[in-house]
């Protein structure tokens, strides 16, 4: 049993050590009663100012306040590692707590057109870490401090690592089951631009010549049954600018839903409306719930839409237990510095929420259409974002669209790059 010492025990501490520790499998204690650590047996080590005889790492303000505060932050060397200095102080564990708990991101005052935050503007960016899971990276590196100054080893666990292809339905086909008056828009539309390629595609899909570009669901459903941990996100809202599916009366659109729940686990896909319309998200929820016959618990904002921190306190609220939003759409990367699971730390109300949170690590659109790379240029980045988290564990949670996955216009060749992705072996 590691046993830690702190003068005083905060949500902030007990939440961190349970993320350096626990998927390690490392049993650990927290006190703030001296002289029952100076008598615990090793392993130990002291959150604390420098006492004498005793390891210790001296903190930072970060764990001991609550609310939001700015600090002057540094990039600095600790064991041969870089950290965070808050201002001007080293501190692992605030580092740690820090990136985990999204606190830049409450912090950045520049949001896109959408209202998201901005990777690029992130101080993972900015330091260079954005590619690295800094949180495992330092977690590791305390676990070796702790082993080097007690002498011992605290046997931990290595994380897995997982891959786990998702797949976002913001539009189940390409031409297919719009409706009459959706039609007639589209063709005018096309008449008007002189489009004479769509004009001639939709009039093969409609008269069953050809299958619709977007219909990839053969190919959706042969990855899962390859990978069972395979997430599908749907989204029902109603016709919007941002939200053009397909109506969820459609019978058709329903029955696709259910066979397709039989494969993978099928969760929603909150429309851009909902966002700011807790009713719209409500009936949402209910819409695939009734669809599906059962609770839906899991989720994906449309347009990775997330607004700190009332997003996940809505989607908690309304009874959702996972989320998959988590991630930029502008960069690649590890937003929280971590590729596993966790649970939500609500800064502003100074808790741990029951909400669990898995980091995407790419989409397919930031590497496509935000980040301009070529195919080549792309592979070259999922594999070394892949090689961290095989390094480091966790799941290498990849999301992509049914329309970008079947080689079609600016997507052609790019199936290369979902097939890197979804194979861990590789």
């Amino acid at each position: 049993m590691l046993t830690i010492y702190t003068e005083n025990i905060t949500s902030r501490i007990v939440y961190t050590l349970s993320i350096i520790f626990d998927d390690r499998q490392i049993k650990w204690q927290v006190t703030d009663d001296f002289k029952m650590f100076q008598e615990a047996p090793s392993p130990k080590f002291a959150y604390a100012k420098q006492t004498k005889q005793e390891i210790c790492i001296p903190p930072s303000v970060v764990l001991f306040e609550t609310g939001i505060k700015q600090y002057a932050i540094q990039k600095t060397n600790w064991k041969q590692e870089e950290i965070l200095s808050f201002d001007a102080i080293p501190d692992v564990l605030a580092s740690v707590f820090y990136v985990i708990s999204l606190y830049d991101d409450y912090l950045q005052v520049e949001k896109d057109k959408h209202g998201r935050n901005i990777g690029e503007k992130s101080i993972l960016y900015q330091f260079g870490w954005l590619d690295k899971l800094q949180v495992e990276r330092w977690s590791e590196a305390l676990i070796d401090f702790i082993e080097e100054e007690n002498k011992c080893s605290l046997n931990r666990k290595k994380i897995p690592f997982q891959c786990v292809p998702t797949f976002d339905i913001d539009n189940t086909y390409a031409y297919r089951l719009k409706g009459r008056f959706r039609l007639i828009l589209s063709v005018f539309k096309d008449v008007f631009n002189g489009d004479k390629r769509r004009i001639k595609e939709r009039s093969e899909v409609l008269n069953n010549k050809i299958q619709d570009p977007y219909d990839t669901f053969d190919k959706i459903i042969s990855i899962a049954q390859e990978n069972e941990s395979t997430k599908i996100f749907w989204l029902l809202g109603d016709y919007g600018k941002y939200d053009k599916n397909i109506s969820h009366t459609c019978k058709e659109q329903k029955y696709l839903i259910q066979k397709m729940s039989s494969y993978a686990l099928v969760g929603l896909h909150p429309s851009y409306r909902s966002n700011k319309k807790v009713e719209q998200l409500k009936v949402e929820k209910e819409r695939l719930e009734n669809i599906l016959k059962k609770k839906v618990l899991h989720t994906r904002q449309h347009y990775l839409k997330v607004q700190l921190p009332d997003t996940f306190r809505v989607l908690e609220k309304e009874g959702f237990t996972d989320d998959y939003s988590l991630g930029y759409a502008d960069v690649v990367g590890f937003r929280a510095g971590i590729a596993r699971s966790f649970l939500w730390f609500d800064i502003e109300n100074d808790k741990m929420s029951n909400l669990r949170l898995h980091p995407i690590t790419y989409m397919d659109g930031t590497l496509n259409e935000y980040m301009k790379l070529s195919i080549d240029e792309a592979l070259d980045v999922v594999e070394k974002l892949k090689n961290e988290v095989a390094e480091y564990g966790g799941k290498f949670i990849s999301l992509w669209h049914n329309e970008t996955i079947g080689d079609y216009q600016n997507w052609k060749g790019w199936s290369k790059v979902l097939e890197k992705s979804i194979k861990c072996n590789d």
